[in-house]
């Protein structure tokens, strides 16, 4: 029998401070949304304020106008030193709370906000959602009110590719439970009977071989290549998809001349249905990309420019600091303690916000400009070879910053240099040992091999033994199944797969 009895324990957590969540939640942030957060912060918070200081500037102009002291420093803001909860401390002191001045220098110098964003915009060109083509297409059917509602339902089912993977009982029981509508299996099947008739050709097939006959079926004219293309996917589609085109000709007992031009004919068709509509099949909205950096030559020299594009100046309001002292020499009844409890945490939710900007844009331009340095030859020439193998600790050492931060810095973030736009995560890869005994980077192995298959006769194609022979050829000796495995990541099928008539 266990005895019951109380245990005490010690544990040791680690807790972060609202600067930090704050910092981690910018950091993944690319210079777009970082935008749309700054909107929503500003609007959720009466204490930030959007634009420069204007006390500040009258401060610099009155240097100005009166001999420019070389010695003036204006205040940088944030006071690491500066108790961050005042609310703990109820007789804090105002002036030590507030400083003159309340605008953070947040932005770099090395920052640089372009005259015409538009250059820096690089437009993904979504077209119209295959959903809501699909929707519009409901209301031509003879469909009675209710049943137009569950084909809406059942449209939400199709995948990226075009395709209604689930079968009638599986959207049956999903109906019930998601929508609490009970229907029969054949009232199921007439709707998606309907749905399959849908442009495009083969919209919500099951497979493959059903979406590639739907789009044979509606081809006009129905000549004798498409008859034999019906054919070849009806009752010999696995066969077809082995590539044993001599197995398929023999049972045909057609020419190879009237085999090929059938082929022909599959693989004019569209394999994903959902490819007519460009971007992802619920998008309707068009997406933009703007580099969050940009490479830029200076004296025969690189640099790191963060772009801000549209990401506004911010300073912590003026009018509530005042009311702030105000309410700190009014008596302390409970309605005022309450009022200056609230101002208080609107500005410190301005002064975290602001500083965790700052440091968002400290870290990532201290990462970018390591992994300039990391791969300046690149940047030089732009050639994928010159691409040195490189991973996440690499950068992390060279910072100081722990790896899952550089891990967010090089999320979703772009550079633009002057051979393109690209992705931070492109410039990271493991590394492999040559002939030579030099490291080089695995992407440039997967060029040479993509480049060994596109030259490869396409009747005879190389396998993995003789793609391991010729890499070895060129300096990069690598074992079979490391031949195999960068096929697969490359989307380059076997050799039996590669063949063509």
């Amino acid at each position: 029998m266990q005895k019951v009895g109380l245990q005490q324990t010690i544990t040791q957590t680690t807790k972060l401070s609202a600067t930090q969540i704050q910092m981690i939640r910018m950091l993944e942030l690319p210079s777009i949304e970082l935008t749309r957060r700054i909107n929503e912060e500003l609007q959720e918070n009466p204490a930030l304020e959007e634009g420069a200081d204007r006390l500040e500037d009258e401060k610099i102009r009155g240097l100005e106008e009166d001999e420019f002291d070389e010695n003036y420093m204006p205040d940088d803001g944030y006071d690491e030193g500066r108790q961050r909860d005042p609310l703990q401390n109820e007789d804090f002191n105002y002036e030590q709370y507030v400083s003159d001045d309340e605008t953070p220098s947040y932005m770099l110098h090395q920052q640089y906000s372009p005259a015409d964003d538009d250059q820096r915009e690089v437009p993904i060109i979504g077209g119209s959602s295959l959903i809501e083509e699909l929707k519009s297409q409901i209301y031509l059917t003879k469909m009675t009110k209710p049943q137009r509602h569950i084909a809406k339902w059942v449209l939400g089912n199709i995948d990226d590719d075009g395709y209604l993977r689930r079968t009638t009982e599986q959207l049956v029981d999903d109906l019930i439970f998601q929508e609490q509508i009970t229907v029969t299996d054949a009232e199921m099947e007439d709707i998606v009977r309907q749905i399959k008739e849908f442009d495009p050709p083969g919209i919500a097939s099951a497979n493959l071989q059903e979406c590639l006959l739907k789009q044979l079926e509606v081809k006009e004219p129905q000549t004798e290549s498409i008859a034999l293309a019906k054919q070849i996917l009806t009752d010999h589609f696995e066969a077809f998809s082995k590539h044993h085109f001599d197995k398929i000709i023999q049972r045909l007992g057609c020419t190879e001349e009237e085999f090929q031009a059938a082929v022909q004919e599959i693989v004019r068709l569209n394999q994903k249905p959902a490819n007519a509509f460009t971007g992802n099949v619920y998008e309707t909205q068009r997406e933009t990309i703007i580099p969050d950096f940009t490479i830029e030559e200076r004296d025969d020299e690189l640099f790191v420019v963060l772009n801000t594009g549209d990401i506004p100046e911010l300073h912590v309001s003026r009018e509530y600091s005042d009311m702030l002292a105000d309410y700190s020499q009014m008596p302390k009844t409970a309605e005022n303690k309450q009022a200056t409890q609230f101002i208080k945490q609107k500005l410190d939710s301005a002064r975290w916000f602001i500083d965790a900007i700052k440091q968002r844009n400290e870290t990532l331009m201290k990462t970018m400009t390591a992994i300039l340095k990391a791969q300046y030859e690149f940047f030089l020439d732009g050639e994928e070879t010159s691409l040195k193998p490189m991973v996440l600790q690499d950068i992390a050492d060279r910072t100081g910053y722990d790896v899952s931060t550089i891990s967010r810095v090089s999320n979703s973030k772009y550079v633009e240099t002057r051979f393109g736009i690209y992705p931070l995560k492109y410039f990271f890869s493991e590394a492999m040992t040559n002939a030579d005994g030099d490291e080089i980077s695995t992407r440039e192995i997967k060029k040479i091999l993509q480049e060994l298959v596109d030259a490869e006769d396409k009747q005879n194609p190389l396998t993995d033994e003789q793609l391991v022979t010729l890499m070895g050829e060129h300096g990069y000796p690598i074992a079979r199944r490391t031949i195999a495995k960068y096929r697969d990541l490359l989307n380059i099928p076997v050799a039996r797969m590669r063949k063509t008539l």
